[in-house]
């Protein structure tokens, strides 16, 4: 049985490039990959169809069949010869996506065909991915295999910084458990800015917690009390928290003036009988 390449849009690039038999906007293996038919898959594999064909946006079969999470074409793919860190127009790998669905089987396949766990991007990394989709599971999962915590997309900073904005507070403790920076920066914000614009009380009780900088000042001179509303919940507790570190270091100040006026006191006796003895 034979199956044909689909077209589903008209594209300049997928006309020329289909003439040439590898670049097309979709084919039959990308359908079969993304809808989970692995029946379909494996006779099309079995017939010759090349399982590293690209669509336009450079998406491969394995990126489709990891979006949608369908574990057993992952599977086909891979034992068949799938470039496991295979790049689409966005530069995201199977990992990638993956990560952003969830699909822990999926991610554990890629990783046993050798996928990058860091590779080398200016964009996500499968850790952003799999914070962006509030996907514990895999954030645990890259960070035992070694992934960098605090590897720094352009627009959205770090792993933390994203599970703050997203607000996914198990992807936030898994994080910080294992020693991601609290006070990392993108243009001097923290994740303590983006757990105030949010105004995610249980956040930013545990960045704090974990060391976050109530008085760190973004690119606009602002500190994370200033973007929640005067009186609410959130601004009441950073203020708490402000209001017990500036006691704090009153404390620290009285404490060390004390001891210095005491040693100063001290010296004084010590020269006072030194020039009584004179």
């Amino acid at each position: 049985m034979e199956f044909e390449i689909t077209r589903t849009r008209p594209s300049l690039f997928g006309d020329i490039a289909h003439g040439l038999g590898f670049w097309t906007d979709r084919s039959a293996v990308h359908e079969a990959a993304a809808q989970g038919r692995a029946v379909q898959l494996q006779k099309l594999i079995e017939n010759g169809a090349s399982v590293n064909i690209v669509a336009v946006d450079s998406i491969t079969p394995l990126h489709e069949a990891c979006i949608q999470g369908q574990t057993q074409c992952v599977k086909l793919l891979l034992d068949a010869g799938a470039h496991v860190d295979a790049r689409n127009i966005d530069s995201s790998t199977p990992l990638c996506d993956a990560c952003a669905a969830g699909s822990l089987e999926c991610v554990k396949l890629l990783l046993e065909h050798g996928a990058m766990v860091n590779p080398p991007l200016f964009t996500f990394s499968p850790l952003h991915e799999a914070c962006m989709g509030g996907n514990s599971k895999c954030v645990q999962l890259m960070i035992d295999e070694g992934a960098f915590m605090e590897a720094h997309d352009c627009h959205f900073g770090t792993p933390l910084h994203v599970a703050c904005a997203r607000q996914h507070l198990d992807c936030v403790k898994v994080l910080l458990n294992a020693g991601a920076n609290v006070n990392a920066a993108k243009l001097h914000e923290t994740a303590l800015h983006h757990a105030a614009k949010v105004k995610n009380l249980e956040l930013i009780e545990l960045l704090v917690e974990f060391g976050g900088n109530v008085f760190a000042r973004d690119n606009l001179g602002k500190k994370p009390i200033q973007y929640t509303r005067p009186g609410s919940a959130a601004a009441v507790c950073l203020e708490f928290y402000e209001c017990k570190l500036k006691c704090l270091e009153v404390n620290t100040v009285t404490n060390r003036a004390i001891s210095i006026l005491g040693s100063l006191c001290a010296l004084g006796i010590i020269f006072f009988q030194i020039s009584f003895k004179i």
